[in-house]
């Protein structure tokens, strides 16, 4: 009897593992599946205000599309990293632009929470809390933060999404037109769809003042449509990535020895009048490792 017992107890495990395992694979299937050559839409619109201003003025509905390449950088059992490329101009002779990055962490603990004006809270959560989610993280251009959130996918009827909502600073179409707020709320769902994959957003745009309550201004709709087309079209943007990935990698390892200090991080805006992405960027020529370390360093306030 004690035996037949343990057999089925074992069995069980057994059972559960195989599931767990299977589970995370189609999670990592749907996140690679966001890898590729897109043609995107974005569409922002605000939605609601808040405001006991009379003469508030929302921000205009913005509606932009491009050629993005999204580029597979690592991919490991529980890291995935994703780089995305913008490709713009004269399809004979585009011009390139880096992009956001976004990176997708299984059962992580260690997450930095935005708290408005350029501050980050490091914060630890206990292993139970993540289990079997992903953490996403998204970057700037310059792979310095910008949000974080962790959560499970879920594919139940024919669907696979993730979905979370997180502080965040202002978005870059909003960063240097709007200063009547200063945290945006993000809920995003990322789901995976037969076209290519859309970004759904429920955001809300709040004041925060230390010591006070957050005050919510507005809300807006976020819809990004990345429809798949063949590669052979971002051909330039792949390009660009194989000339540029050795000098990413070691802007990214530098980040990587700052966000590993488990600590509040707070950014300078500026350093000699300049934000670190025109430091990195090609024409400023910041290509070796020390001038890379020392530049992100001098703008790390602690």
């Amino acid at each position: 009897m004690k035996t037949t017992f343990y057999t089925l107890l074992a069995l069980l495990f057994s059972i559960s593992a195989i599931s767990q395992t299977s589970k995370k694979q189609e999670d990592r299937e749907a996140i690679k599946n966001m890898c590729g050559c897109y043609e995107v839409t974005f569409n922002f619109a605000e939605t609601f205000n808040y405001s006991n201003d009379s003469l508030y003025k929302p921000s205009k509905t913005k509606v932009d599309k491009g050629l993005e390449w999204a580029q597979l950088v690592t991919d490991e059992d529980d890291k995935i990293q994703i780089q995305h490329l913008l490709q713009v101009g004269n399809p004979a002779e585009p011009m390139i632009i880096k992009h956001w990055r976004q990176d997708w962490l299984f059962e992580n603990t260690d997450l930095y929470s935005y708290n408005a004006d350029n501050e980050w809270t490091f914060e630890k959560s206990s292993a139970s809390k993540v289990k079997g989610q992903w953490t996403q993280k998204v970057f700037q251009v310059d792979d310095s933060p910008r949000y974080e959130g962790s959560a499970s996918w879920v594919h139940v009827d024919g669907k696979s999404y993730w979905e979370n909502t997180t502080p965040a600073p202002l978005a870059r179409r909003e960063y240097t037109t709007r200063s009547d707020y200063n945290l945006l709320m993000r809920g995003n769902r990322q789901e995976i769809t037969d076209y290519g994959w859309v970004h759904d957003q429920d955001n809300t745009k709040i004041i925060r003042e230390t010591g006070k309550e957050d005050i919510v201004l507005a809300k807006e709709k976020g819809y990004n449509t990345y429809v798949k087309v063949d590669d052979s079209k971002c051909a330039a943007a792949s390009q660009w990535w194989k000339d540029n990935d050795q000098k990413w990698a070691i802007v990214r390892a530098k980040w990587d020895e700052v966000y590993g200090r488990n600590k509040d991080l707070v950014l300078e805006e500026k350093v000699d009048n300049k934000p670190l992405y025109k430091f990195l960027f090609e024409e400023e020529g910041y290509e070796k490792e020390a001038e890379i370390d020392e530049v992100i360093e001098s703008f790390v306030k602690k």
